[in-house]
C-alpha cells in the first residue's frame, strides 16, 4: 500500500498563496498543519483587519487543498491575531492585547474598573460538564426576579454559550468607544459569542484570552448594577487568574455534581480561589437527583449529598441542590432560563431558592 504524502506547511503555503495572495498578500500565514486520520487540519493566522472579509474563504481554500492533495479531507480554520500598535496599553484590556477590536479608551492607572457595579461574583467549576453555565444563567435571572439589577458576563472565551442560552442573536453596538450589553429577561449580558459566528473556533493563546476578558470587563458599558455574575470557563486557567489579579471578584460560587471525581476538581477550584484571596460563597450540587416525569420515582444517578459533605469539610456554605431534569436542558436549548420559562417547575424553584440565598449573601458583603 502506497503511503500518502503528508503536506508540509510550506507545501500548503505555496498552494494557498495564489488563492489568498490577491486578497491578503503575505499577511496570512500557515500557523499550523496536522493530520488526524484522513483529515488535514490547517490553521491560518489572519490579521484582525482582514478577518471579517475573509470569513467566507475557508470552504474555497479547503476545495483547493483537496484538489492539490488527493486523499485528504482538508479543514481550514482562520485565527485572528491583532497587530499591536505602539500605544499606551489600556488598563481594562490587560496590558495591550485587544482581540475584540478597537473599543475602549486607555484608563488612568488608579481608575476603578467597574465603577457602577456593587458586587462581582464568579460561577465556577473545577471541570466541564457539570452544568455551570446553566446554573449561572438561571442564578442571574433569579437574582433579577429578586429585584436586583444584574449583569451577566461570559468569560468562557473558547466555549461561549450565553447567547444561545439567552436566545440572543443580535450583535452589540459600540457607543463612545464602549460595547453596549444586550438585554434579555431583565439582564444585561455580554459574551464574545455575540461578536463571532456560533461555529467559529476561538484559537487564542493565554494573552489573547486575558485581553478579551479585560475588554469584557472594562470596555463594556455595564452601568449601575447590584451584581455582575461572571460565568467562568471550567478549570483553573488564564481566565480565573486574570479576574483574580484584577481584584474585582467579591466572591465565587462553585458548581459540582455529587460524584467523587467532580468533587476532586471542585476542591482544586476552591483552593485556587483561596490562594488568590477570593472568598468562596458556597457550593451548589447540580444534577443532585433525577425524578422520573412519569412515575415520579427519584433516582440518584451520580450519588447524592457529596457536595454538601464537601462544603462541610471545607467549612464553606452549602447553597442547595439542583435536580437533573429534561426541562432544564430544553429551556437552555430554547434560549429561555427555566426560572422564566417554567417558574413553578421543580427545577425553577430550586434555582429561585439559590438566588434568594445568594441575594442575602450579597446584601451582607462589605460595602453594601
Amino acid at each position: 500500500m502506497t503511503q500518502r504524502h503528508i503536506p508540509s506547511r510550506e507545501d500548503i503555503g505555496r498552494v494557498l498563496g495564489g488563492v489568498i495572495g490577491a486578497q491578503a498578500g503575505e499577511d496570512v500565514a500557515v500557523e499550523s498543519c496536522r493530520v488526524e486520520g484522513e483529515r488535514l487540519l490547517v490553521t491560518l493566522s489572519v490579521p484582525q483587519a482582514l478577518a471579517a472579509r475573509m470569513g467566507d474563504i475557508a470552504p474555497r481554500l479547503e476545495s483547493v487543498l483537496a484538489s492539490a492533495f488527493p486523499g485528504w479531507q482538508p479543514r481550514v480554520v482562520l485565527t485572528a491575531h491583532r497587530t499591536m500598535a505602539a500605544a499606551p496599553p489600556s488598563r481594562a484590556s490587560g496590558g495591550g492585547h485587544r482581540p475584540l477590536g478597537g473599543v475602549g479608551h486607555p484608563e488612568a492607572a488608579d481608575a476603578p474598573l467597574l465603577p457602577g457595579v456593587k458586587a462581582v461574583i464568579a460561577v465556577a467549576s473545577g471541570k466541564g460538564g457539570v452544568g455551570k453555565s446553566t446554573t449561572a444563567v438561571n442564578l442571574a435571572a433569579g437574582l433579577a426576579l429578586e429585584g436586583l439589577s444584574v449583569g451577566l458576563m461570559d468569560a468562557d472565551v473558547h466555549g461561549p454559550s450565553l447567547p444561545r442560552m439567552l436566545g440572543i442573536k443580535a450583535k452589540p453596538e459600540v457607543r463612545d468607544g464602549k460595547l453596549i450589553p444586550l438585554e434579555a429577561y431583565g439582564l444585561k449580558a455580554m459574551s464574545i459569542g455575540m461578536m463571532v459566528d456560533e461555529e467559529q473556533a476561538m484559537i487564542w493563546r493565554g494573552p489573547m484570552v486575558m485581553g478579551a476578558i479585560g475588554q469584557l470587563l472594562g470596555d463594556v458599558e455595564w452601568g449601575a448594577l447590584d451584581v455582575l455574575v461572571i460565568d467562568m470557563p471550567p478549570g483553573t486557567g488564564d481566565a480565573q487568574l486574570t479576574l483574580a489579579k484584577k481584584g474585582v471578584l467579591g466572591g465565587a460560587i462553585i458548581v459540582s455534581t455529587p460524584q467523587d471525581i467532580a468533587l476532586l476538581d471542585a476542591r482544586r477550584g476552591i483552593a485556587m480561589f483561596g490562594k488568590t484571596n477570593v472568598p468562596v460563597l458556597g457550593i451548589v450540587e447540580n444534577m443532585s437527583y433525577f425524578c422520573c416525569p412519569n412515575c415520579h420515582h427519584r433516582t440518584e444517578l451520580f450519588g447524592h449529598g457529596g457536595a454538601r459533605d464537601e462544603a462541610r469539610k471545607l467549612d464553606v456554605p452549602f447553597l442547595g441542590e439542583i435536580p437533573l431534569l429534561a426541562d432544564i436542558r430544553m429551556s437552555a436549548d430554547a434560549g429561555r432560563p427555566l426560572v422564566i420559562a417554567a417558574p413553578d417547575s421543580e427545577g425553577a424553584q430550586a434555582y429561585r431558592g439559590l438566588a434568594r440565598t445568594v441575594a442575602g449573601t450579597l446584601r451582607r458583603l462589605p460595602g453594601r
